[in-house]
């Protein structure tokens, strides 16, 4: 049986950006877009006590910062549309890089006062590296920012893509009127009352129309005319077919905050972003088109609904057809699994779904059953490549704050260890645990739902550590030799894997010059 009708309505793709780039407000307004929501969350706003539709964790709408990545569906012109809005924030990039393993495609928004900041950067190069097809929407146009030109260069120079405008602004901050969509050739004027009027998109195939002077004014036009003219001498025409492969990326203006801007995007997005696209496992290549279904995990959410206490599986379909109360085999643990409510999302919102396609993102309940990276097929052994953790780079003794709570906190800090929040060290000499984080902002986050998801109070000590890298060794007997002379700093993960905690850079060279015939690695992919 093919799908290969439902998989080419499908687009699945993720937002990416530095925080307070209007990331998420963009996800708001394609949502609206969508009919998927009738009123946008004002994200930092005290005088309306709503919150962006996507960050649904409360301490998310304490701080105004996303730290989760939300997956979000939604119908658009026939369409089924996925967006996964990722946290900008660098100290959850981790959550961010396993979230681009399960999208086909990225929108990489720019705030046009600020240019390109360090966290877009290394959004991009993981995308480049993958080659992921990438547009760039140059947002919050309505406030004073850099030159378009200059801006295109710094994007040009700074993530390395080559960029093709589809659209260009004109004006900027009190002077900005609208923008000319290079791509459908229409004029769209703007009005800062939050929304995109219909009588403010007008067809104008030529520029040199005198009629432009009436809507823009003759200075506007005047410039308008100069700088279209440059863009189409500067940039190649553009290519879908080096959209697609990553060697061209159209760019966009707008406002998201007002609502303008985004439906050009989306119109355009829906024309030429790929539709579902294959994954390479460690045995072979998996295609969309296949008739046997497969899939990975590639994120867990503990509480997404704090009642229930519900532990959800994210888990993207790469080929086939995924039916619900339907078996299927869980690759690692050698078992078969069945879900009997497998769910779609709107951020904390969902949905029961009976059946999904390649691109679609399902929940699947967990009790446990599920790490990231996970496979599930119809009886193949399947193993997705691409879902790393890292070496994290902070370190902390974590203690029970209430000796009465031993129990929830060994829970709570095992669950969201799962979710990929973090990672668990159990040292080899003295059984303390560690937490090491990428970033110190996911300590606060633990803390903060230790206390309000399960009822547990820890607090932390520092320790000076350089890396955690896991090891191992083909020869059991050196094995245990190094782990008797360097027990003080060994660790175990959470599985059970070695772990060596170097305290500093030389001391880690110092320790793999001194045993050759030991492997550190600084992913758990090994």
């Amino acid at each position: 049986m093919s799908n290969q009708k439902e998989i080419e309505k499908r687009r699945t793709f993720g937002i990416i950006s530095h925080p307070d780039a209007g990331k998420t407000t963009l996800t708001e307004k394609l949502l609206l877009f969508g009919g998927a929501i009738q009123t946008a969350g004002a994200v930092k706003s005290n005088k309306v006590k709503k919150h962006a539709t996507s960050d649904f964790m409360e301490i998310e709408k304490q701080r105004g910062i996303s730290v989760a990545t939300s997956v979000m569906g939604f119908e658009y012109e026939g369409l089924q549309i996925n967006i996964l809005d990722t946290p900008g924030h660098k100290d959850f990039a981790e959550d961010t890089y396993r979230t681009l393993t399960a999208v086909d495609s990225v929108i990489v928004v720019i705030d046009v006062a600020k240019g390109v900041e360090e966290q877009t950067e290394k959004l991009v190069e993981v995308c480049r590296m993958r080659k992921t097809p990438i547009i760039v929407f140059i947002n919050k146009l309505d406030r004073e920012g850099l030159d378009g030109m200059d801006l295109l260069d710094e994007v040009e120079e700074k993530l390395g893509l080559n960029v093709r405008p589809l659209s260009w602004p004109i004006g900027m901050g009190q002077r900005f009127q609208g923008v000319y969509n290079l791509y459908e050739k229409k004029l769209c004027l703007f009005s800062p009352h939050g929304k995109q009027a219909e009588e403010g998109v007008i067809e104008f195939d030529d520029l040199q129309d005198p009629e432009l002077e009436k809507h823009i004014g003759g200075a506007a036009a005047s410039e308008l005319r100069d700088e279209v003219e440059m863009v189409d001498t500067v940039y190649p025409d553009f290519d879908r077919e080096a959209y697609l492969s990553g060697e061209q990326s159209p760019v966009f203006f707008g406002s998201a905050i007002n609502n303008f801007g985004v439906k050009e995007l989306l119109d355009c997005f829906i024309e030429i972003a790929p539709t579902p696209l294959g994954r390479d496992a460690e045995e072979r290549r998996v295609l969309p088109s296949e008739d046997k279904f497969s899939g990975f995990v590639f994120k867990i959410h503990a509480n997404m609904d704090p009642k229930h206490r519900d532990r959800i599986a994210f888990c993207r379909i790469v080929s086939g057809q995924f039916e619900r109360n339907k078996n299927y085999h869980h690759v690692r643990l050698g078992k078969n699994f069945r879900s009997h409510n497998p769910t779609s999302f709107m951020a904390s919102k969902k949905s029961v779904v009976e059946e999904a396609y390649p691109g679609d993102v399902i929940g699947l309940y967990d009790s446990g059953t599920f790490k990231i990276g996970d496979s599930l097929t119809e009886g193949e052994t399947l193993n997705f490549k691409g879902i790393p953790s890292f070496s994290p780079e902070q370190f902390r003794y974590v203690n029970n704050a209430d000796p009465m709570k031993s129990k929830q906190l060994n829970k709570g800090l095992l669950e969201l260890m799962d979710e990929g929040l973090a990672q668990l060290f159990t040292k080899e000499d003295n059984n303390r645990k560690i937490i090491g984080t990428v970033g110190a902002l996911q300590f606060d986050v633990i803390q903060y739902r230790l206390e309000n998801e399960y009822g547990a109070k820890c607090n932390y000590e520092p320790m000076h550590l350089h890396k955690a890298c896991w090891v191992k060794c083909s020869d059991p007997k050196v094995l245990d030799a190094f782990i008797n002379r360097r027990k003080k700093d060994l660790a175990r993960d959470k599985q059970g894997r070695l772990v060596y905690l170097a305290e500093t850079a030389w001391g880690l060279k110092t320790v793999q010059e001194a045993h050759p015939e030991i492997e550190f690695f600084f992913t758990d992919e090994f």
